[in-house]
């Protein structure tokens, strides 16, 4: 009860739009938050930050350097009790996919992450909140943010049952995403060079791009890709060449 009125009093301070959002991130996260400008911080996007003239640490990218360690621990603790038998290699290729940004991205969009998030007014109606950087981040301080305010343990409860939710572990374990590293090996296999990646053009706002990527092999194009980064592009265009390469 002492507990309850003293969140009372702390949200009390807040506008009316700020406690709503911190009443709908209790539910999420399943606990009372204590201090709510944690989670106002980590859900704050920079380009508000010179808008509000607020100090330049008060978006989310210092909490989500945090989360970022902070969620790297939780994910390497979920698999070594998961997989007790598993060398570190297996660990660690699992802990990567677990983590990477596109995962957290997907997580963030089951959890409606891009309905907590401020923005400056000169990005409104863009769809930033909807960009895989924008949710990874975001997601990442947020649990920076947990972190902080209620501990580790409150922190690794609110992911793991993210992971149990939304995440199939052995379709995550059998699924081939290094479509690179598969198109050199077959490459090599074949006596062919190394394939050969270039960026042919670039279309879309500085916050959403989308990347067009060439693959070549012994200097023909095998296959385009595209993605919303160079990394991705490249792994399409990979992709798609093994296909090719495969029907030679």
């Amino acid at each position: 009860m002492i507990e309850r009125i003293r969140a009372f009093y702390r949200l009390r301070k807040l506008d009316s739009d700020y406690r709503k959002r911190i009443v709908a991130l209790e539910g999420l996260i399943g606990a009372s938050i204590q201090h709510p400008r944690l989670y106002l911080k980590a859900l704050r996007h920079r380009s508000i930050v010179a808008e509000k003239k607020l100090a330049a640490t008060e978006s989310y990218e210092q909490l989500e350097f945090l989360g970022d360690a902070v969620l790297d621990l939780i994910a390497s603790e979920i698999i070594f009790k998961k997989y007790p038998s598993n060398d570190e290699g297996f660990m660690t290729k699992l802990r990567s996919r677990l983590v990477k940004g596109e995962m957290l991205a997907e997580l963030a969009r089951n959890i409606r992450l891009m309905e907590y998030i401020e923005l400056g007014d000169r990005v409104k109606n863009q769809g930033v909140e909807y960009t895989e950087s924008v949710l990874a981040d975001t997601f990442e301080a947020l649990i920076g943010a947990i972190y902080l305010d209620l501990g580790y343990q409150t922190a690794h409860d609110f992911v793991v049952r993210l992971y149990q939710k939304y995440i199939v572990f052995d379709q995550l374990i059998s699924t081939q995403d290094n479509f690179k590293s598969i198109l050199l090996e077959s490459a090599q296999a074949r006596k062919l060079p190394a394939p050969v990646y270039n960026i042919i053009r670039e279309t879309g706002p500085g916050h959403d791009k989308v990347f067009y990527v060439e693959v070549l092999v012994d200097n023909t194009v095998l296959a385009t890709g595209k993605g919303k980064n160079k990394k991705k592009a490249e792994q399409a265009a990979a992709k798609a060449a093994l296909r090719v390469l495969n029907d030679m």
